[in-house]
């Protein structure tokens, strides 16, 4: 979408996250594991589910579709959601873990969570494709956009949960403190490509319209 390049600061937002990710972690709190990024970003995540389910309700209430909150969902999922925490995960976390020899509940639950992964895209995917509809005239669209931000709370609540309180703390195990640290450093180098701070900044602004 077009819409999403609009939103794009590539350049500023770069320096910004290369800072911080070569930011020194406190000494009394010991070197970060390669699972700590994603559970802060999952932190950032959940603060838009609340916004998620006040835009579909005031949808419902009034009939109208706030098609600016809407594109800034659809944004901040193509991006935030997939191509930097989903492209972690996928690109570096779980392609090095799927490598090691682990539970078979783990290893089920991981490609669980990558199928999950896929539904998520296809959940904004339609919603992506309704927006555009009803910004085009379709007034039926408005049904659509409805029910696709319905899916996504649910979804990614039981996913975090999922994620954070099943799998991620044991999976540490397969990695030595050297691969964890290596891991850790290539999440560092991929955020460095990334835009985090403007979309903490989308989120707080639509919490603020959405408390």
């Amino acid at each position: 979408m077009d819409r999403v390049k609009v939103f794009l600061l590539p350049v500023f937002i770069a320096i910004v996250l290369i800072l911080f990710a070569v930011s020194p972690v406190p000494a009394e709190r010991g070197p970060m594991t390669p699972v700590a990024p994603m559970m802060i970003e999952h932190r950032l995540i959940e603060k838009i589910l609340p916004v998620i389910d006040a835009v579909k309700g005031e949808m419902e209430r009034t009939g109208k579709v706030d098609t600016a909150a809407v594109a800034a969902i659809v944004d901040f999922f193509h991006t935030y959601g997939d191509e930097v925490h989903h492209g972690k995960e996928e690109k570096i976390y779980f392609h090095e873990l799927a490598k090691k020899k682990i539970p078979t509940a783990e290893r089920s639950l991981m490609e669980e969570l990558i199928r999950e992964h896929q539904q998520a895209r296809g959940i904004i995917g339609e919603l992506a494709g309704a927006l555009d509809r009803y910004e085009k005239g379709d007034q039926a669209a408005r049904k659509d956009i409805e029910n696709a931000l319905g899916k996504l709370p649910g979804l990614y609540r039981e996913h975090i949960r999922k994620e954070d309180k099943v799998l991620f703390l044991p999976s540490l195990d397969a990695f030595s403190k050297a691969e964890q640290q290596e891991l850790l450093q290539r999440m560092c180098e991929y955020d460095g490509k990334m835009i985090h701070e403007k979309y903490r900044r989308e989120v707080m602004d639509l919490r603020v319209k959405y408390p």
